[in-house]
């Protein structure tokens, strides 16, 4: 990827799940990967309840770790 393309899709949430949590990324993943072999409304969930995360910012999470697993 350039400097001049725009990052799309949940990834582009990464700037600022990063500047409101103030964890990396790599943070969150390790916790989807520590969860085990939960659904995605289920992981979803999981960040938003035990972790703080917002709707948005969770679901974005969860959809870019499912679709690299």
């Amino acid at each position: 990827m350039t400097a001049t393309e725009k990052i799309q899709g949940p990834a582009s949430y990464f700037p600022s799940i990063e500047k409101k949590y103030g964890q990396p990324i790599e943070h969150w993943l390790q916790i989807l990967r520590s969860a085990g072999d939960l659904k995605h409304m289920e992981l979803v969930s999981l960040l938003k309840t035990e972790h703080k995360l917002g709707h948005g910012h969770a679901n974005a999470l969860v959809a870019y770790y499912l679709a690299r697993r």
